[in-house]
């Protein structure tokens, strides 16, 4: 099973632990990805593409399931606004053992970052706007998965 979301409401994180594995598989691996409070943020906007970004997501989740043999994966990204403290992304996904549950966390992470058409602005207590650029490391991280 394979549920993909993007969404403006918050992630209800428990509720998705609950509706994504009622169990029978032997591991389960997580990612929960919040919004950092670092420099007196006060809020992140995520602009997005609605239809490639939902697709894009899909895809990697897909890829993912294929790749490591999943039972089960959850993948949902907030978009819009957010303050500091709030999930922006959660993954979750079981496998019959934790190597492949674990990996495939890993790669969903490492692959949107570069994959999914996304755009990051954070606004600040001290008035500054600016537009979140790629981290030097992101697009090596993503490769290595190639």
């Amino acid at each position: 099973m394979i549920r993909v979301f993007v969404q403006t409401v918050p992630i209800a994180v428990g509720a998705e632990f609950d509706l994504h594995d009622a169990g029978g598989h032997g591991a389960s691996a997580s990612f929960i990805g919040r919004v950092r409070s670092d420099d007196g943020l006060t809020e992140l906007f995520l602009e997005h593409h609605p239809t490639m970004t939902e697709a894009e997501l899909a895809s990697l989740a897909h890829a993912a399931a294929d790749r490591w043999k999943l039972g089960a994966l959850t993948l949902i990204h907030r978009v819009g606004a957010m303050a500091p403290g709030e999930t922006i992304v959660l993954v979750l996904a079981s496998s019959r053992h934790r190597a492949e549950a674990l990996a495939a966390c890993e790669f969903l992470i490492d692959r949107l970052k570069t994959d999914v058409m996304l755009w990051k602005r954070e606004t600040f207590a001290d008035g500054r706007v600016a537009w979140v650029e790629e981290r030097e490391g992101d697009r090596a991280r993503a490769e290595r998965w190639d």
